[in-house]
């Protein structure tokens, strides 16, 4: 028996990238880490050892630098996609590259200051000689509210412990990613909008279920957004158990918690149009 060589691609991971935008009175800053992927005729350097068509993970790491002296890398979508053309539009035998882009959040303190945060904005470039398509999303944007939560009526078996909640905290690490339907996006404008629509939800929402929460905060997202058309959400349960007080005399009014992510829940749901 044979084997056949099914599919391939490679490239360079977490490339990192830094860059200062100096405007006069303020200056902005970008900070990115990128994964590289190549598709293309690659096959001779798996099955021969013949390096002759292998770009080099270490030249796709310069083009990264190169780029980025000629380049804002702002939105990181427009960025990638001159990335990810470069590697295709330079070599014939290359068919396509999909980028992999991590923004980290620092914010803004004053004209030339900044502090990291603690959410992440991501991006996904898929380009060929055929077209290119967009995906976008956060991770790592940790929400916490103190009550318009609650957990009751679940099924029940001999291996069930955990108490119904009327009232309970509710936490979680929400990542989400979209996909856009077309190129023609204002991509930071629309982020920042997807970002406010989950989070507004998130806040005002009367929750039974993480469920039923995950759910509200996507179809807030595709009714107000047309530019998407599908986001994956990804929300951890982290939870605060209360804290039983009864054997030092005291009342657990429903205010002291230990904070705990493992083990967590994991709800997970994709919303299409």
């Amino acid at each position: 028996m044979s084997s056949k060589l099914q599919a391939i691609d490679y490239g360079k991971s977490r490339v990192r990238v830094a860059k200062i935008n100096r405007q006069a009175g303020e200056h902005g800053f970008s900070d990115l880490t990128i994964d590289i992927r190549l598709q293309g005729q690659f096959h001779d350097a798996y099955l021969k050892g013949d390096n002759s068509l292998v770009v080099p993970t270490d030249t796709m790491k310069n083009v990264v630098y190169a780029l980025a002296a000629t380049r804002s890398l702002d939105p990181i979508e427009e960025f990638g996609q001159a990335l990810a053309a470069h590697f295709w539009q330079s070599h014939e035998h290359v068919t396509g590259a999909t980028l992999d882009i991590i923004e980290h959040d620092w914010r803004r303190l004053d004209p030339y200051a900044f502090e990291l945060g603690q959410s992440r904005r991501l991006a996904r470039v898929e380009s060929t000689r055929n077209g290119v398509v967009f995906s976008a999303g956060i991770d790592n944007l940790v929400v916490l509210k103190t009550t318009k939560s609650s957990f009751v009526g679940f099924l029940k078996d001999a291996y069930t412990t955990l108490p119904e909640s009327l009232d309970r905290i509710m936490a979680t690490s929400v990542k989400a990613v979209w996909r856009y339907g077309n190129t023609a996006v204002d991509f930071n404008a629309s982020f920042e909008r997807c970002r406010q629509n989950m989070v507004e939800v998130f806040v005002a929402h009367d929750s039974k279920a993480v469920q039923e929460t995950l759910f509200a905060m996507g179809d807030a997202v595709l009714s107000k957004q047309p530019e998407i058309e599908e986001i994956r959400l990804t929300m951890p349960n982290k939870h605060y158990l209360p804290v039983r007080l009864t054997p030092f005399g005291l009342e657990n009014r429903n205010e002291v918690f230990l904070p705990t992510d493992e083990p967590h829940g994991s709800i997970e749901a994709l919303l299409t149009r």
